[in-house]
């Protein structure tokens, strides 16, 4: 497909090839766009489907407020899914504060054998988990029953804690049915639906007794009645009178699951007078045991699966233990929890029916699951060992029955609880960077783009990567990958080194040009040796001073600092008589070392003469000429030092040091591209050195 990227950041206009079902490399130099193409393709996906508009944060500045100006991609609207590998994937998803990955559990366990496994053990609990569906009264059951002994409070050695809900409720007995004496007049808001309310209103309106003896609302002579009025804040409490409320709502609601013995004295316990005594909290209590353990007998029926009964061996065993004896809970044993407990043992007896099928099926998935923990783990540790790093992981089920990747110390074999902080920045990288990789083959999307993912890693670690990224059956091998990149060393594996072991990448150098972005194929064929850039150079149809820089620079690397060596160094130094310089200061060469340093010269460039050389460095006119006709970058830049030697002020401090250190030849690598080709000198270094000759009149 062809991607048209327009007005994002520094790109105005810019096109890329990118094939599908193969990795797709963008090699480029910092500056390039790299992130910005990277950024717009995963907006542009992202926009359509989220009904965002967050592309347009990559207006560039000059465009703010131009209709025509926004930016735009094309050629992807038939992409549905991205998934990108970038700081804010990191910063989200890796080093979570539990597990190295969130969700580990979905991207190593929830495969498609896993997921068709538990379908399977499902449909054999299908008939319970739809009793429970289908009876609502059993959810309500369970929630009543689940509030009723909440409100018991926290556990004490003995009794009923004072902070309880039934504590405040009951202590002072129910003052709400038992009404003292002087305030039966209030009965029917005391007893009323909004009982609460009024007496926290009430209670609020104390504070105009003081203003006037009249009703605040009637205006009548209340005189006589403050004290009794008053009565109402001493005996009630409007917090108490919620929690009663709530209590003895549960306790109707409970009504029928109550045995009839059970129902009364609960009931003589509710219209207490004086509060409760020793024994009632006892008994209280009991039946807090039965309904916990009633409840949880029911919780775990509803729960019935492949966590709750993957000890295989014992399934049966794990089955009975589900059924409810209803003789065991003698405070709840009523006609409807009779009903109720029927219902779930009779499921759990169909179950067992069919136990065999049942422990087959989980027999194969706990296998399943145990072969996915082995063999993930065992790929990442692999990886480890292989970069060099002294971590392991581990993949670890937790209560839930849920498995989570932990990060271990390889030489203390214990948790690294806090891997964020632990781990360099390079490690962060890879550790992210792998994971990435499982959780976007996971996802499955349409497309996978990488920006800048290695440029941060050492060269054995880096080629760890990238075969564990494409060269692995599991990987992104035949997946449709972006990877933007300013590292080319995975361009030398996989192109020139090891292309035996990765699918061909479809590879292309992008250069930006004042916005526009345009890329160049980048075959086998074109990362050469150094010896091979340079002889191709020297001998290429160029003009002949552009010959003698690549010569020089062959000279320069290869350590010859040879006569010839020397020579072009005179020349390029506009030295009318060629200097040799050693620690004693400097000397003329002799006629005999200008000889041999030409003889050297000629055995690669035949039409070498120092003088007539000498005669077009020094012609500022002619180099500037030169200057402008040469076909690249590098070239240029060349070119450029070389007019404005001993130049007091050479461009910028910034340019000097690229021209000086940074954009020679490169020789960090056997193998590159030849920069008469491929512009590996920015664009923004040569227009300085434009405006520098420029300013001082050249």
């Amino acid at each position: 497909m062809e991607v048209a990227v327009k007005n994002c950041n520094n790109i105005a206009n810019g096109m890329i090839e990118i094939k599908e079902d193969r990795l797709n490399i963008k090699y480029a130099i910092n500056g390039s766009g790299k992130s910005t193409v990277a950024m717009a393709i995963w907006h542009c996906i992202k926009d359509r489907y989220n009904g965002t508009q967050n592309i347009y944060n990559l207006t560039p500045f000059k465009n703010k407020g131009v209709d025509d100006g926004k930016p735009e991609v094309a050629g992807i609207e038939h992409l549905s899914s991205v998934e990108i590998f970038n700081e804010d994937y990191v910063n989200n998803f890796v080093f979570q504060p539990d597990e190295l990955l969130k969700s580990s559990n979905d991207v190593f366990i929830r495969d498609e054998t896993y997921e068709a496994g538990m379908k399977e053990i499902e449909e054999h609990v299908d008939t319970l988990q739809q009793l429970f569906y289908e009876d609502k009264d059993i959810d309500g059951l369970i929630k009543d029953l689940n509030e009723l002994s909440e409100s018991f409070g926290k556990p004490v050695k003995s009794g009923i804690h004072g902070s309880s809900a039934i504590a405040k409720a009951f202590s002072d007995g129910n003052k709400v049915q038992n009404i003292p004496e002087g305030l039966e007049d209030y009965k029917v808001f005391i007893q009323g639906e909004n009982n609460t309310r009024w007496v926290k209103w009430q209670i609020d309106g104390k504070m105009y007794l003081e203003t006037s003896n009249n009703c605040p609302y009637c205006v009548g002579d209340i005189q006589d009645k403050k004290e009794k009025i008053e009565r109402i804040s001493q005996e009630y409490d409007p917090k108490k009178i919620e929690n009663l409320n709530k209590i003895i709502s549960v306790f109707k609601r409970l009504d029928k699951y109550f045995s009839e013995d059970t129902k009364a004295k609960i009931n003589d316990f509710v219209d207490c007078i004086d509060g409760y005594t020793n024994d009632q909290i006892e008994y209280l209590l009991e039946i807090k045991g039965q309904i916990d353990r009633l409840n949880q007998k029911f919780v775990n029926a509803q729960r019935l699966g492949f966590t709750s009964l993957k000890d295989v061996d014992k399934v049966i065993e794990g089955l009975q233990e589900h059924k409810i004896d209803i003789e065991l809970f003698p405070h709840l044993d009523s006609q409807s929890t009779r009903d109720k407990v029927e219902g779930v043992n009779s499921q759990i007896e169909k179950l067992l029916d069919k136990a065999g099928d049942l422990q087959g099926c989980i027999n194969i998935q706990k296998k399943h699951i145990e072969s996915l923990v082995r063999d993930n783990k065992a790929e990442i540790n692999d990886f480890l060992k292989n970069a060099g790093y002294h971590y392991t992981v581990d993949l670890i089920e937790d209560e839930t029955g849920n498995y989570k990747l932990k990060l271990l110390d390889s030489e203390l074999s214990s948790e690294v609880t806090n891997a964020k902080q632990c781990l360099s920045f390079g490690e962060r990288n890879a550790f992210a960077l792998l994971l990435f990789m499982y959780d976007a083959i996971k996802k499955k999307p349409d497309l996978i783009i990488l920006d800048d993912p290695i440029s941060s890693f050492d060269k054995n670690k880096k080629y760890a990567i990238v075969d564990m990224l494409f060269s692995k059956e599991k990987a992104f091998r035949g997946k449709t990958v972006l990877m933007l990149t300013h590292d080319f060393e995975p361009l030398i594996d996989m192109l020139q080194h090891h292309s035996d072991r990765f699918e061909m990448p479809n590879a292309a150098f992008i250069e930006n040009n004042h916005g526009e972005l345009v890329e160049r194929e980048i075959t086998r064929e074109d990362i050469q040796a150094f010896i091979e850039v340079i002889n191709s150079n020297v001998s290429s149809d160029i003009h002949i001073i552009n010959q003698l820089v690549y010569l020089r620079r062959l000279f320069e690397v290869t350590a010859n600092k040879s006569w010839g060596y020397e020579l072009l160094s005179n020349l390029f130094h506009k030295r009318i008589e060629p200097l040799v310089f050693d620690e004693k200061g400097s000397r003329k060469m002799t006629d005999k070392n200008i000889q041999e340093g030409s003889n050297e010269i000629k055995e690669k460039i035949p039409d070498f003469d120092y003088d007539e050389l000498l005669a077009i460095v020094t012609d500022k006119n002619k180099m500037i000429e030169l200057y402008n006709e040469s076909g690249n970058n590098y070239e240029k830049l060349h070119i450029y030092r070389i007019l404005c030697d001993n130049e007091q002020h050479v461009a910028s401090n910034i340019i000097r040091k690229f021209i000086n250190e940074a954009f020679h030849l490169e020789n960090d690598y056997i193998f590159q591209l030849n920069p008469s080709k491929y512009q590996l000198v920015p664009q923004y270094v040569i227009d300085e050195c434009d405006m520098h000759i420029n300013s001082i009149g050249y």
